[in-house]
Parts: structure tokens; sequence; C-alpha cells
């Protein structure tokens, strides 16, 4: 059985999702964040030495990282589903999706998070902040004009890995502001294997 390993208030659902998808027994060890420092438990590092989440183990294997643990599933369990087809041009839309998420649509919500803390004096930061958020909400909402999902016409592993950014942005800029992602975002959470997993585990 698959054991993903959780650090709670982080972004796991992705990783849950996509094993209720394929259909895969797995079980969910969750780690509680230090009560001050807000950091991941010292028993975190004893899976991985980064003690980031998620990880998952399978079998020998221990990986970390949301878009290489989904590339593993759907490589390992997918039988073709999931993913385009290697060398098409839908192939190469799916990577750039997948790399996109995390490596530039993740950091201004993260800014977002970390400068608010700041209070006052994070102020200055805050309309660069925002107005990259609204560039890159604006730009995925174009993206999905005419379509449901950011690649061919059925979920890939790069919708799942999208939808942590999709779902944050439609909740902080209001339903109506990006109607193509609020519509994408109610799209992805009415799918039954989206709401097993939320049913399983929903911190």
């Amino acid at each position: 059985m698959i054991e993903v390993h959780h650090l709670k208030e982080s972004r796991s659902r992705r990783i849950t999702w996509m094993l209720e998808e394929l259909g895969l027994d797995y079980s969910v060890i969750s780690y509680d964040r230090d009560a001050t420092t807000r950091l991941a438990p010292p028993e975190l590092k004893a899976i991985h030495a980064l003690g980031k989440a998620p990880v998952i183990k399978d079998k020998d294997l221990v990986l970390i990282e949301s878009g290489a643990i989904l590339d593993y599933l759907v490589a390992e369990y997918g039988h073709g589903k999931f993913v385009p087809t290697k060398g098409t041009a839908d192939y190469y839309r799916y990577l750039q999706f997948m790399h996109y998420a995390e490596g530039s649509a993740m950091l201004p919500l993260l800014l977002k998070l970390y400068v608010g803390r700041l209070g006052e004096a994070g102020a200055p930061l805050h309309p660069r902040i925002n107005s990259e958020i609204a560039n890159h909400l604006g730009y995925l909402n174009a993206e999905l004009e005419g379509r449901d999902y950011f690649v061919g016409d059925a979920l890939t592993a790069a919708d799942v890995q999208l939808s942590f950014v999709a779902q944050v942005g439609v909740r902080n800029a209001g339903r109506d502001t990006f109607p193509n992602l609020t519509r994408f975002v109610e799209l992805i959470e009415a799918r039954p294997a989206y709401q097993r997993a939320v049913q399983k585990y929903s911190e």
C-alpha cells in the first residue's frame, strides 16, 4: 500500500485525489506543525531528509515534490490515462503546466502569505505581489477559454497539479473575477474521486 506522508495545512490533497482517480489503495500519515514555528516536526525528517510534505513511500521508493509524485503515479499506475501521448503538442503543453504550477504560479501566492505576516512592514510589497497574482490568474483563466481542462479534452495530472492555484485564486479573487477558473474549480471538485479524497481526508 502506498503511504502519503502529509503535513497539516499543506498541499497533499492533489496526491490523494490522484490516488483516488487511479483507484489505488493508500494510507495517509499526518503530521502536526510546530505551534510556534509552523514548521514540520522532526518525525517527518525520518521519512525524507528535507522534512517537507507531501512525501510518498511506495515499496522501496521514497519520493518528494508534488509534480514528481504525480508523474510517477501516472507512469506506474495510469495505464496511459491522465497524461497525453509523448511527442504530441498536448504532451508538451502538459509538461509546461506541470512545471509552471509550482515553478511560477505558486510563488506570488506564497509571497502573499509570508509577506502578509509582516504586517505594515510588508505593505510596500503588496501592490507588486497582487499584480503578479492577477497576472497569473488572468493567464490561467485565458488558457481555459473554450475548454474544460488545461490540456486536451480530459483530466490530466497537469490539472491536478494546477488545482491548488486555481482554488486559492478563486477563493481570494472572488468567483466572478475569473469565470473560467471558477468553472474549472467547480468541475474538478464535483468529480467523484475528488469528493472521495475529501471525505477520506479533509485536513
